[in-house]
């Protein structure tokens, strides 16, 4: 079956959220509240900040805002992957803060456990399997890279398992495999809308006031306390976590520092178990190639696959809209690479095929910081890794709005900002200057060019 025949069929949405276990949209505010936080932005971010505060001082009064539904954004159309690593990577974080990595890593794999024992504590249910995940190398260039990391991990204590070509067939037989690392602890799956759900129910339960459909349209301080404006209502707070991701911000300074970038995914119909026993995959692991313009892809509870990745598409002009969410050319580039990996499954359909935005600054990771006297704080940038790097955004946001001094705060990583994008229109020059410079160094053994260099030099970039 063609790549094109294969996609005939795919519904146009997420399918995390085109289920009908998908809950039903709490109230709109309508008048005028207060309250002592007001957490804008349902995604992980708000959610883990809301159900944190209410952790940490039951009596306070908190209001959750989201625009749409909780989960309906990023949150709930990615590939469920929640990694451990606070920086994007290994490899990313030691070149940024090599004096503060050993700090970070450990705090990263402190938060995942804390993810996962919160989700048993009040009884989340959304998958999530501590399967951890493979990195593959499907051109000879990576396997250099492949070594490399293990080494770095091993320098911190860590463990990762290198495996070679038979080895990484043996735990998902591709032909496109010709060697891998599988990181058994670093990262768990999850069902991320389910998720997203199951943490709205429990910030309700907490006592969180939560108005779904009720998009912030401005942000005024009276003196006193700060005045959130709505369609039908306002809320004034003393305190602001802002938790918007990628989305036109409310505080105009975040917009040196992010760009909305596109990432795209299709979903399988279930594979038959015969196909699975040719596959393999018994251990269920995430799994990611090496390339810059890398694939993510993982099982479902019924073994559906998740394809996503490798496009990562920037509109010129930064613009957000919702004819962006779908593009038929990287649809049918993702399907032709599916199949190129398992061809094995020749005749599988997919049933849904969407993309979201993402928000990515030029550090890979997340960044922090306040405003109004910090009395508003915020996490962003989280560039595509935020499942599990949320809730230690989320930590940091109120640390913040607390004027508490932590091991968090006193990071540099939390104290820097990433350098700003230029303003447009050379923005959008760099950037997509950078796109093809990263698209001609995977077909050039991974050697960057002069370009590239010089963006390695200065600590920036562009990546999903």
């Amino acid at each position: 079956m063609s790549p094109l025949k294969a996609l005939a069929d795919a519904e146009r949405k997420p399918y995390w959220l085109d289920r009908s276990i998908a809950p039903e949209p709490l109230p709109p505010l309508t008048g005028e509240v207060t309250a002592d936080l007001a957490v804008v932005g349902g995604g992980f971010t708000g959610l883990w900040t809301a159900l944190m505060a209410k952790e940490r001082d039951p009596s306070l009064d908190v209001v959750l805002l989201e625009g749409r539904a909780v989960g309906w954004a990023a949150s709930g159309r990615n590939g469920g992957f929640c990694a451990a690593s606070l920086t994007h990577g290994l490899g990313n974080g030691q070149d940024r803060w090599p004096a503060e990595i050993a700090t970070l890593e450990r705090l990263g794999r402190e938060n995942l456990d804390e993810i996962e024992r919160t989700l048993t504590r009040y009884g989340v249910e959304c998958s999530f399997e501590r399967t951890g995940e493979l990195r593959v190398a499907t051109e000879e260039w990576q396997l250099a890279g492949l070594d490399e990391e293990v080494s770095a991990a091993a320098s911190l204590g860590g463990r990762l398992e290198r495996l070679d070509r038979e080895q990484v067939r043996a735990e998902v037989d591709s032909p496109a495999y010709l060697g891998g690392v599988w990181d058994r602890q670093g990262v768990a799956m999850v069902d991320p809308a389910r998720m997203a759900w199951g943490l709205r129910d429990v910030c309700v339960r907490l006592g969180v006031r939560v108005f779904e459909h009720t998009p912030v349209r401005s942000l005024h301080d009276d003196g006193l306390v700060l005045e959130l404006g709505t369609p039908k209502g306002r809320v004034r707070a003393g305190r602001v976590a802002l938790g918007t991701g990628a989305f036109p911000p409310l505080l105009r300074r975040l917009r040196h520092f992010l760009v909305p970038v596109y990432d795209y995914a299709l979903m399988t119909e279930p594979v038959p178990d015969d196909l699975m026993a040719e596959i393999g995959w018994r251990n269920r692991q995430g799994i990611g190639d090496s390339a810059n313009q890398f694939h993510y892809y993982r099982l479902t509870d019924d073994n559906r696959i998740l394809w996503g990745g490798y496009d990562a598409v920037y509109h010129n002009g930064g613009l957000v809209r919702t004819e962006y969410d779908q593009r038929d050319a990287t649809f049918e580039k993702l399907a032709t690479h599916f199949f190129e990996t398992f061809p094995q499954l020749h005749g599988l359909r997919f049933t849904h095929r969407w993309g979201g935005v993402i928000d990515t600054c030029s550090r890979f990771s997340a960044f922090f910081g306040t405003a109004y006297g910090s009395r508003l704080a915020y996490a962003a940038g989280y560039t595509g890794l935020g499942v599990g790097a949320t809730r230690f955004g989320a930590n940091v946001i109120l640390d913040l709005l607390q004027g508490r001094v932590t091991e968090r705060t006193e990071l540099r990583m939390v104290r820097d900002k990433p350098m700003p994008f230029p303003p447009e229109p050379v923005r959008s020059g760099v950037i997509q200057l950078t796109r093809w410079a990263i698209a001609r160094a995977d077909e050039h053994e991974g050697r960057r060019n002069a370009w590239l260099r010089t963006l390695d030099a200065f600590g920036v970039g562009f990546d999903s």
